[in-house]
């Protein structure tokens, strides 16, 4: 008989609060077009987007960070020093280590929180919300701050027609704590490693190192195996992640999927056949693709318009390199 004893957590878990910050300058389809050959209706057209935003030298992946976390503690209403983990979800952090999670929760005033960084693409945010809904359940930290952060401008070929045009940087974060009902889902999660080649850097570090690249390595994709695989497998995830919250799309308020391209979104609503009630995020329009960031950037933005509601019952999605997966049902804060 085990004399280990059992775990004190909170019966279930929920998002308590969000923030996000978007860089400050604004880019256009115009400036993309100075550097590869298309148009801004091409652009438009192939990927909804209009603009997206750049980081300065100033807006680092721990200021943007540190920004959008103040917001999602304020918003929680709790204090920093209440935090017990701090979980960032990043692929534009190029310090092998520590871990940018650790400086941000210092400066963010948190005590000495668990705080460690991971890597899952754009599929992060949902990998970190489903490590913090663990936490809080099984009682290591009461309450824990998700980050997922990108500054993508610094690992864009703007050469590249394919994909000069997508990335955007950002940071979004929330806050998850305990709750008396169930508020986050079970989270339907893999990943396909037989098509890591689809999305990848054009170069490893070591290659950079040993100066064989002719340039900084960026991120490069195959565009049309990555749409035909968002579209026909990634809409079956998100219809797993209903069925395993035990919910159809007519019980759903809100849409929030990874904010890749405008063609997966309008192409994911119509294989779940979601009913016209159902708000769906188009953040990619004004801030482009920005990874593990885009999903609580979209659902930050969702709440501060107006357009979703506290209590709304939303489907997230994210999908990326990897290839890896991660979808679930929440309770919007």
């Amino acid at each position: 008989m085990s004399k280990i004893k059992p775990s004190q957590g909170a019966p279930y878990a929920r998002i308590m609060g969000v923030g996000g910050y978007r860089p400050t300058r604004v880019v256009p389809n115009e400036v993309i077009l100075e550097t590869i050959d298309s148009s801004d209706e091409w652009i438009r057209s192939r990927s909804g987007i209009q603009t997206r935003h750049w980081a300065s030298v100033e807006e680092t992946v721990a200021a943007m960070s540190i920004e959008a976390s103040g917001k999602a503690i304020a918003d929680a209403g709790i204090t920093p020093e209440q935090i017990g983990a701090v979980i960032v979800s990043t692929v534009s952090h190029f310090k092998q280590t520590p871990a940018i999670a650790t400086e941000i929760a210092d400066k963010l005033g948190t005590g000495k929180p668990a705080a460690f960084d991971i890597s899952a693409g754009c599929a992060g945010f949902g990998y970190g919300l489903t490590l913090a809904k663990g936490m809080v359940v099984e009682g290591s930290a009461e309450y824990v701050l998700v980050i997922g952060v990108e500054r993508l401008s610094d690992l864009t070929d703007l050469h590249d027609r394919a994909t000069a045009f997508l990335f955007g940087d950002g940071a979004g974060a929330v806050i998850v704590g305990p709750a008396k009902e169930p508020r986050i889902g079970p989270t339907v999660w893999g990943s396909e490693g037989d098509k890591s080649d689809t999305i990848k850097q054009t170069e490893s570090w070591e290659a950079y190192r040993d100066g064989a690249p002719d340039k900084f390595p960026a991120i490069t994709q195959e565009g049309q195996a990555v749409f035909r695989w968002a579209v026909f497998e990634m809409a079956k995830v998100a219809q797993q992640a209903l069925d395993a919250a035990g919910i159809t799309a007519d019980d759903l308020d809100v849409f929030i999927p990874h904010q890749a391209n405008e063609r997966i979104i309008d192409s994911m609503v119509k294989t779940l056949k979601l009913p016209e009630h159902v708000t769906v995020a188009r953040d990619v329009r004004t801030t482009g693709n920005t990874s593990a960031a885009s999903i609580p950037l979209a659902m930050e933005r969702l709440l501060a318009t107006g357009e979703a509601k506290s209590g709304d019952t939303a489907l997230v999605i994210g999908f990326g390199a990897g290839l890896v997966y991660a979808a679930t049902v929440v309770t919007l804060p």
